[in-house]
């Protein structure tokens, strides 16, 4: 029982809830097994309709399976469809329904009334109740004093297991869930024919198609969305968005049985008796693991190129966070784990750039002059015109302002003679002048960030102004840090004769924290097999990945080599770089090790090349390589062609500089210098003004 894409659909059957996201209106959460989506917001069930018609198409041109699911009863209790159609046929009551419901993009609809025919060829006391509009209709109680069940189950089967569900006869009131069955059949009705065989409905049907439809109840996760709640998210969306990623976490085996059930004509919820799986699952939907080869060279690989180790990190790498649903504010400097379109036009509606006067330009034609009455009243943001403004007549708009109903174009108050109930202005006149064409900046839909971006400020005004409240992101990635070695001593000891302060570290540690990692530091592992391994065990267990540095060659006292060599895992790639030695690399409890020379200038030389790009793929931000800039050299050298060298530089009046001295123990060039000079693998003689490539240490 294997799916590629879970759809989680929260219907409303009540009026289109506007333009701001709310709760107790129709959320849809889309979720697979390596990414859980944003939760969309849909304003009407027309809307919703049409996405999912959208939605189901585009993953069946791609091959792929779909579990649609939506929360409410996809049938009414025993013996209601025999009385209704005279056959116990569910999709019979479906064709019925949408044959008799209407519904249009305001979300006017004719629910009750259905309801009512309903009751009245019952007898007219029921079995439908409730009743909020301002007129009586027929045949409808408007509340449960006087109603009858005509000898019909108050609840399904499928319902009697489950606490908190409401029974389908109720239409209004809190919880009242008959409403949505009446205004979704017919919804599923559509879809159902739409995609004729390519379509099942579970449990009346085999749950083999490539679309499967299923009723489902996202009350089945009430702590955790309790829990969402808590944190800012709406209910609605927490729902959806926690039901989606749990069966999309759900083992094939785990759904398959979820699904072994007969297919009784009130139909099954799906999830049932499986409240504790699901909310484990939604809460804890892990990434995958690396596998622990997948740092392991190719036959007969000795000194390998900076391009192919670059080459061969990327296409072994897979992001290794979760995803997360944060408010716009709380997600910058975050990444998108899915793209991110306008749940609204911006500007929503056409509108005036400037302060003028607004009129339709075809009362306007020719060189002018024109002389213009004035109609009552005035345009200005946040105070839309409802009135009309007729041909020949203008308008006074403000900056910002709608345009009023037969306004299409607007002149400078600054180029208008104006008395208060006339304008007099010259032409020509363009159509359109001084406005604003609604969604001419964004389209409702349109895509405006694509998964992988990190977001910025400006993302938040965007996202703010198109009316996405919340984003989904990754969780930041969480890197270690771990020096090793006996000779390494913290700053502020004592060091004795042959000990060196870590220097290592509280770099690492600083760099990974400006990159927007969270860095953890784990400490200085003693040159003790024994210790280092529980250290690494330690730091397995709360990090993605761990940088360490030290103990990465093939000596006796290189014990980082040796337990990664033990796991199977141990690559150590001897890169052509200078400066450099051997990268060693692994994977210890699926975690991704990175071991790093000793050597400070080394180490950090070996992070920016390679972890860097490395860990902005493993956090979900893709893969980047830095950008650099030719500039002429201010230094000479004769360099021999083998290995790719990175020398510390830094910009001066136009030309760049390299530090005195290339010795990879100097310390205080990291510190001296900018960025790094990057020379080509070959051979290369650099006098002053030759052309070098510059990559300030900002540009990785």
């Amino acid at each position: 029982m294997t799916f590629d894409t879970f759809i989680v659909v929260d219907w409303a059957s009540g009026k289109a809830s506007g333009p701001t996201p709310k709760k107790d209106a129709i959320w849809i959460g889309v979720a697979s097994d390596t990414n859980v989506e944003p939760p969309l917001y849909m304003r009407s069930r027309l809307e919703a309709e049409a996405w999912l018609i959208a939605r189901l198409s585009a993953e069946r041109a791609r091959g792929h399976r779909v579990l649609a699911s939506f929360d409410f009863p996809f049938a009414y209790p025993k013996g209601f469809a025999q009385s209704l159609i005279g056959s116990d046929d569910p999709f019979g009551v479906w064709d019925w329904l949408a044959a008799r419901i209407t519904d249009d993009a305001k979300g006017d609809n004719n629910r009750f009334d259905v309801a009512a025919e309903i009751n009245r060829a019952f007898g007219g006391d029921g079995p439908f109740w409730g009743n909020p509009l301002k007129r009586d209709i027929a045949g409808l109680e408007r509340n449960k004093s006087v109603y009858s069940l005509h000898d019909l189950p108050e609840k399904r089967g499928c319902e009697q297991a489950e606490q908190g569900l409401f029974t389908c006869w109720q239409l209004a009131g809190a919880g009242a869930v008959g409403a949505q069955v009446l205004m979704g059949l017919p919804v599923l009705h559509r879809l159902r024919k739409r995609f004729g065989n390519e379509v099942s409905v579970w449990p009346f049907e085999a749950a083999d198609a490539p679309i499967v439809l299923a009723e489902i109840w996202p009350s089945l996760l009430g702590p955790v969305v309790k829990e969402a709640e808590k944190n800012g998210e709406l209910r609605d969306a927490a729902q959806v968005r926690l039901l989606s990623k749990a069966l999309a976490g759900l083992e094939a085996s785990k759904l398959a049985e979820m699904m072994d059930v007969s297919s009784p004509i009130e139909g099954a919820i799906l999830g049932a008796g499986y409240s504790s799986d699901l909310q484990t699952l939604a809460t804890t939907l892990e990434p995958p693991k690396l596998s622990n080869d997948c740092f392991a060279l190719p036959a007969g690989i000795d000194w390998t190129p900076v391009d192919d180790a670059l080459q061969m990190l990327r296409a072994r790498l897979k992001p290794v966070v979760q995803s997360t649903t944060k408010s716009v504010e709380r997600a910058v400097g975050r990444v998108l784990s899915s793209d991110v379109s306008a749940l609204r036009s911006n500007p929503p509606l056409p509108n005036t750039a400037v302060d003028g006067f607004g009129f339709a330009s075809a009362s306007v034609l020719g060189d002018g002059p024109f002389e213009l009455p004035l109609v009552d009243g005035r345009a200005a943001a946040g105070l839309r015109f409802d009135g009309h403004v007729p041909s020949g007549w203008a308008i006074r708009i403000l900056t910002g302002a709608a345009l009023p109903d037969g306004v299409d174009t607007v002149v400078l108050q600054e180029d208008v003679r104006n008395d208060g109930t006339r304008i007099a202005f010259n032409g020509p006149i363009k159509t359109g002048s001084n406005t604003r064409r609604a969604g001419e900046d964004v389209r409702v839909g349109e895509t405006i960030l694509r998964a992988g971006r990190k977001v910025t400020p400006a993302d938040a005004a965007l996202l703010s102004a198109v009316g996405v409240a919340e984003v989904h992101t990754y969780t930041p990635l969480r890197v270690g840090v771990l020096s090793t070695g006996d000779e390494l001593v913290e700053t502020g000891q004592t060091a004795r004769d042959g000990q060196i302060y870590d220097a290592n570290r509280p770099m690492l540690l600083a760099q990974l924290r400006e990159w927007g990692f969270e860095a953890i530091d784990l400490g200085r592992a003693p040159d003790k097999r024994a210790t280092l391994k529980g250290m690494l065990d330690a730091g397995a267990a709360k990090c993605d990945a761990i940088l360490t540095s030290g103990g990465a060659s093939a000596g006796d006292e290189d014990h980082m080599s040796a337990l990664l060599a033990e796991t199977g895992s141990l690559a150590l790639w001897r890169i052509a770089l200078k400066p450099g030695r051997p990268l060693a690399l692994g994977v210890w409890d699926g975690v991704p090790i990175f071991g790093l020379p000793g050597n400070p200038v080394a180490a950090l030389v070996c992070t920016l090349i390679f972890a860097r790009p490395a860990l902005k793929l493993l956090s979900g931000a893709g893969w980047s390589t830095p950008n650099g800039f030719m500039v002429p050299a201010a230094f000479e050298k004769n360099k021999k062609a083998g290995r790719r060298e990175f020398l510390r530089a830094r910009l001066r009046v136009g030309q760049v500089e390299v530090f005195k001295s290339e010795g990879s123990g100097r310390v205080s060039g990291l510190s001296w210098a900018e960025g790094l000079v990057e020379l080509p693998d070959g051979a290369i003689d650099i006098v002053h003004g030759t052309p070098v490539r510059f990559i300030p240490y900002d540009l990785f």
